[in-house]
């Protein structure tokens, strides 16, 4: 994969992040995809990145910090390419620039019927905390 590019999100990205997601069943109807991306724009878009051949997007993730734990959301690989190293990049990618932000943790938060994804992140180093992700509304 030495024609991946990992950069940070443009605007111009917007269609085909949206499309990426929408491939990989990471879209909800709870979730709209155009005010997650515009809330992230707005805060930390540093830390929205994706990953690119040739120009095209195929791959994302969108991450932040808060001063005490970093999160990442919207990991994103298209499906024909899964299985390449393109997810462990980006999340590389993503770590590197949290740690150098002074980040102790990241935390992710998956489906628990995600089973494949689960064990991706078990893969490249994640475990299981044993804790329960419980959201609110606003």
């Amino acid at each position: 994969m030495e024609k991946l590019l990992i950069r940070p999100y443009q605007n111009s990205d917007e269609d085909a992040v949206i499309q990426l997601w929408t491939d990989c069943n990471l879209t909800v109807p709870q979730n709209d995809p155009k005010k997650d991306i515009k809330i992230k724009m707005d805060f930390q878009p540093d830390l929205f990145l994706v990953g690119a051949i040739d120009n095209k997007v195929i791959a994302s993730a969108m991450a932040g910090y808060d001063g005490h734990r970093g999160w990442v959301n919207y990991l994103a690989v298209d499906p024909k390419l899964r299985k390449m190293g393109i997810g462990r990049r980006i999340m590389e990618d993503i770590e590197n620039r949290l740690k150098a932000m002074g980040c102790p943790k990241i935390n992710i938060q998956v489906r628990n019927t995600n089973t494949a994804v689960m064990e991706f992140y078990k893969r490249i180093g994640f475990s299981d905390d044993n804790v329960i992700g419980m959201g609110k509304r606003f």
